[in-house]
């Protein structure tokens, strides 16, 4: 399969020739609407219900007196990894496929349908239900590849089927045995190998014995779907932080340090918004476009999206303990979250910024600097503080951002990759 990336930097595709014409017949055209489907929305909603059970396993591993932090956040962690696989897997498919073609749908509704199962198991995806949550990943995985090879023998190219199978496959021997297992620390160092092995097939384009790998810049892809998604997906994750801010302060007692703390969390998320769509998040369709390698830059964006989103997803957590404890003796290891989630945001979008216009913005390295530093003194000052210090720092990296592209002509995207 010959391809070459060709046409004005505006265009939203990457053309290819392919080796069989019946290919052409579920790859997007320039004509097909860019814009996620309504079944793509659908499966998003199954999304948001997932980071909500994410966001209330972090609270419980926060709150819960016999917890042990590092391991029952890391666990949570890698079953919010397998979720952010499922997603990413489906919205690569689906930039480089016809929405409306009736395959693709049935993919789409097979990822729905997996990704209920395992948001439904995530609270106690470590626990009793484990097998439950590794077996809906692996069969999601696996199962809609095999039906996409299936339902298309005789429309070209398979290679990209086999090669998911093939890692999904692979991954999958980790995924299971560890679901079997009641021992959870074996459990998890299992699940890591899964998750590492997975993650890095994806970036490395699925190389596989006697197929090579498969670089989806070589293939039909519609940057502006592509960036669309990633940014549709910050926004779930906003909004899920929003619902957790909204339902906590609901059940609180309307304090005045209760409503402090709930309008500091609202400042924050809004904070986030601009932060990240301010230039870089909104021209990100046309620095897919113009990238020397679009599908590299887009496997890019993924990750710097995934730490972006994680950081906000945590943050949420930080707006609960706040409203819920404004005033009371805080948990030092709250900070992982209340500090923790902004420091993580800022880390996503500092090498986002690099992607898009290759250059990094030093309001951004400032902000983890100025948010990092006064951690030792926060150690055992109320919560509220912590709050009112990440919403104070995350207002001067957005009036820097401001002050900095005040009088200048937007700017255009320069993507290095």
């Amino acid at each position: 399969m010959r391809c070459s990336f060709a046409g004005p930097a505006r265009s939203t595709v990457n053309r290819c020739r392919m080796s069989e014409a019946g290919d052409a017949a579920l790859l997007r055209e320039e004509s097909t609407s860019q814009r996620a489907s309504f079944l793509e929305l659908f499966l998003d909603l199954v999304f948001v219900f997932a980071l909500t059970r994410v966001s209330q396993r972090l609270i419980t591993d926060f709150t819960s007196e016999q917890r042990i932090l590092l391991p029952e956040a890391g666990q949570t962690l890698l079953l919010f990894l397998a979720l952010w696989i499922v997603w990413t897997t489906t919205v690569w498919a689906t930039s480089r496929l016809d929405p409306e073609a009736p395959q693709v749908q049935v993919v789409v509704i097979l990822t729905l349908i997996g990704s209920m199962v395992m948001a439904v198991a995530l609270p106690e995806g470590f626990g009793d239900r484990a097998l439950v949550f590794a077996g809906a990943y692996v069969a999601t995985q696996v199962g809609r590849s095999m039906y996409f090879l299936v339902a298309t023998h005789r429309q070209g190219d398979k290679a990209v089927s086999l090669r998911i199978i093939f890692w999904a496959g692979v991954s999958g021997v980790p995924w299971i045995v560890g679901g079997l297992l009641a021992d959870e620390p074996l459990r998890g160092l299992l699940w890591t190998v899964a998750v590492v092995l997975d993650l890095s097939a994806l970036a490395l384009g699925w190389p596989t014995p006697r197929l090579g790998r498969s670089w989806f810049g070589g293939e039909l892809l519609s940057a502006e779907h592509l960036a669309e998604r990633y940014q549709q997906f910050l926004i779930i994750a906003l909004g899920e932080s929003i619902f957790v801010l909204g339902l906590t302060f609901s059940s609180s007692d309307f304090t005045v340090d209760q409503a402090t703390a709930f309008g500091l969390g609202l400042l924050t998320t809004v904070l986030l918004w601009r932060i990240y769509f301010h230039r870089a998040g909104r021209v990100l369709p046309l620095a897919i476009t113009s990238a020397r390698n679009p599908g590299r830059l887009g496997v890019a964006t993924a990750f710097t999206h995934l730490t972006m989103i994680a950081g906000i997803v945590l943050t949420g957590v930080g707006y609960e303990l706040s409203i819920a404890h404004p005033l009371g003796h805080g948990d030092p290891a709250w900070l992982f979250a209340i500090l923790g989630g902004p420091i993580l945001f800022l880390t996503g979008r500092t090498p986002f910024e690099f992607q898009v216009f290759g250059r990094i913005s030093p309001s951004r390295v400032a902000g983890i600097l100025v948010l990092a530093a006064p951690i030792p003194a926060l150690l055992h000052a109320p919560p509220l503080a912590a709050s009112g210090t990440a919403a104070g720092v995350l207002v001067g990296v957005a009036v820097l951002d401001a002050l900095r592209s005040r009088g200048r002509s937007p700017e255009s995207p320069a993507p290095p990759i």
